[in-house]
């Protein structure tokens, strides 16, 4: 079966190929992924998938059905949109839409499912168990994944399957990561609210910018000393605003940030540790305060026996050279961790980088590019590790 499955894609590469750089070509951001989803419904019901469309606003459902009696449910999960940032690849087939591009590789991911279904519809018949997929919107705003669910696209499922591009490791290669994969992800507002004044004569008033600089000096003070170095916490203030004029003392600012963390354990404290140290930096200098902290996508943690099927698939596929276990987490998140609420699951990394670059520029950058060879890899992998799946008893 690995032969007729590399057989089918290797027929299917131009095909492929053509198909990444259309979506390349026209790149949607989060929630506006009309075209895509209509594009990606198209190929999806010619390969004779039961497709529905508007699942999760605007995301996509193709399943594969089959008359066994194995009630069991594999769901492959692709995203399809881009980001607010302007192309600088130069390429042919470069962005057409001014300030969007496929920065994150989701037209890979994209190209990666279409491919899988193509497959795997070919085989239909010889798949013990269903197999659906879902190509989600609003990834980068960690959205999508919740309008999905809410939507019915884990309903049944057994277990999931998912896919992202990795510059760091060349094309070719595949990187798989036992537990944690990427860190949970919350939103942070801070306010500081002082006392206004003239700015020659500060000690008549409270000034909230200078107290702000003393709340940030302080947390990342206490991140070093009052929390595990072996559990990491990354907080960084994003934006600042506050002030009305240069020679006004600041009578409030707002603080905005991201924070991650990979243990649950240590998640769960964070918001009562940060407000004890925003509140023991302003009660010392008469300030009041207002922490909000909002909890946002959990730590995508890849099912053991799940990520043990996609290593040995991989193996298998491309032999255990090509294959690397990955040693470290990533502290960037991925919603995918939603549906690991609700099935066992696991995500894989598809190596994109060009082997023969000095620098392959990472993702988010406006220069950044694939080796499309890295999508027959992809295919290949998700379709061999999909048929183990349904035939495993």
């Amino acid at each position: 079966m690995l032969t007729r499955i590399k057989d089918l894609v290797a027929t299917l590469a131009p095909r492929l190929i053509e198909i990444r750089r259309h979506i390349h070509s026209h790149p949607e951001l989060s929630g506006q992924e009309y075209q895509t989803s209509a594009f990606v419904a198209g190929v999806l019901s010619s390969s004779g998938l039961h497709v529905e469309e508007g699942i999760g606003k605007t995301g996509v459902m193709g399943e594969l059905q089959n008359t066994g009696i194995d009630e069991r449910l594999l769901a492959i999960r692709t995203d399809m949109d881009a980001l607010p940032i302007q192309e600088r690849t130069n390429l042919d087939y470069a962005s057409r839409v001014q300030g969007v591009m496929h920065a994150c590789g989701h037209d890979v991911h994209t190209t990666v499912g279409l491919g899988t279904a193509m497959v795997l519809s070919e085989i239909a018949e010889e798949l013990g168990a269903k197999v659906r997929f879902l190509f989600q919107p609003a990834e980068e705003i960690a959205q999508g994944a919740t309008w999905m669910v809410k939507d019915g696209a884990m309903s049944q499922v057994t277990a999931i399957l998912g896919v992202h591009v990795f510059p760091s490791i060349p094309a070719g290669s595949i990187g798989v990561r036992y537990g944690a994969l990427t860190a949970a992800a919350d939103d942070l507002e801070i306010i500081i609210m002082g006392e206004s004044g003239h700015g020659a004569r500060p000690h008549e008033a409270i000034d909230a910018i200078w107290i702000a600089s003393q709340v940030i000096t302080a947390l990342q003070q206490a991140i070093s000393r009052t929390q595990n170095p072996l559990r990491p916490v990354v907080l960084s203030i994003g934006k600042i605003t506050g002030g009305r004029a240069p020679n006004v003392i600041a009578d409030q600012v707002q603080l905005l940030g991201t924070v991650r963390s990979l243990h649950p354990e240590t998640r769960s404290q964070l918001p009562n540790w940060i407000e004890n140290i925003v509140a023991n930096v302003c009660h010392s200098f008469g300030a009041r305060y207002q922490v909000n902290y909002r909890q946002g996508v959990p730590s995508v943690q890849n099912d053991y026996a799940i990520t043990q099927l996609l290593q040995s698939s991989a193996e298998e596929a491309w032999s255990s050279d090509r294959v690397q276990v990955l040693p470290e987490p990533s502290l960037g998140a991925e919603d995918f961790s939603v549906y690991l609420e609700h099935a066992p699951g696991s995500m894989f990394r598809l190596g994109v980088g060009y082997k023969d670059r000095i620098i392959n520029h990472p993702l988010h950058h406006p220069e950044f590019e694939v080796d499309e060879s890295a999508i027959i890899t992809g295919v290949v992998t998700m379709a061999y590790a999909a048929y183990k799946y349904c035939q495993k008893r």
